[in-house]
Formats: C-alpha cells, sequence, structure tokens
C-alpha cells in the first residue's frame, strides 16, 4: 500500500509542477507594455498632429493677411492699408493646397473672421492613429486657429 501512495503522490507532484506558471505574467506583462506603448506613440502623434495644424494655421494667417489693398498703400493719404478679406477663405484654402493636405482638410478649412485689420484662420489635419485605431477605428481630425494682424499702414 506504500509504494501505491508513494506511486500516486510522485505522478501527482509531477503534476503539479511549477513548469508554466510563469507564463500568465508574461502575458499580463506583455500586454501592459502594448498599451502603454499604445499610448505612448499614439499621444505623441497627436500632439505633433495638433501643433502641425497650429502652425500651418499662423502661416496661412499670415498668407491671407498679406493680401492688402495696394490702392490704399500708394495712396497719397498714407493712411493705413487694409486686408483684402474678401479673399481670405480662398487664400486660405490655396496656402492649405501648397502644404499638400487632403481634399477633406481643405475644405474645412477656413477664415473663421476677417476684416480689414486682421484675419482669424482655422485649419483641419485628419490622421490616423497607429495602435489605438485598431480598436476603436476611424481616423481622428484636430484643428488649429490662429490671428494675423496687419501692419502695413
Amino acid at each position: 500500500m506504500k509504494d501505491v501512495v508513494r506511486a500516486w503522490w510522485a505522478c501527482r507532484r509531477a503534476a503539479l509542477s511549477d513548469r508554466g506558471s510563469g507564463a500568465g505574467a508574461v502575458i499580463i506583462f506583455a500586454l501592459v507594455f502594448l498599451s502603454l506603448s499604445a499610448f505612448v506613440i499614439d499621444g505623441g502623434l497627436s500632439i505633433s498632429k495638433r501643433e502641425r495644424a497650429a502652425d500651418i494655421a499662423e502661416q496661412a494667417a499670415r498668407y491671407a493677411a498679406q493680401d492688402i489693398d495696394l490702392e490704399a498703400l500708394y495712396d497719397d493719404e498714407g493712411g493705413p492699408a487694409p486686408i483684402n478679406y474678401e479673399n481670405c477663405d480662398a487664400r486660405v484654402k490655396n496656402f492649405a493646397r501648397e502644404m499638400d493636405m487632403t481634399g477633406a482638410d481643405i475644405a474645412a478649412s477656413h477664415c473663421v473672421a476677417a476684416d480689414g485689420d486682421q484675419v482669424e484662420v482655422e485649419i483641419q489635419l485628419t490622421y490616423s492613429p497607429v495602435f489605438t485605431g485598431m480598436f476603436y477605428g476611424g481616423d481622428v481630425t484636430v484643428r488649429g486657429q490662429a490671428v494675423a494682424e496687419n501692419q502695413v499702414g
């Protein structure tokens, strides 16, 4: 009987060995690592695209504000030369095309407010996240705004 119990106990001990017990921890750490890397990569991409949209908005606002009334500039009265703000949307969309933006982003970029003294521009950029896009799908849209004032006059 002792031999049967010892054989059973040896068989039972072999079945309850520690082999493979670290696999669960490795899987959990791998998932945590992938989640953190997705956060860092997609978070950095989001910040980069927001900065890019703000940068393009600043440049587009300056470009739109450079369209001044030349007749008023060269007028003998010496008054300030107003911005041709009627052309603001067209100039913003033209600048967006020069920056190789997509068609939907060009269509959504526009002048928010414009008058003879200043223009305010909003630029839209759309991008696809690297990791988080796999889970929720779809693109992310960011916007940048900037104001440029007329300094001529």
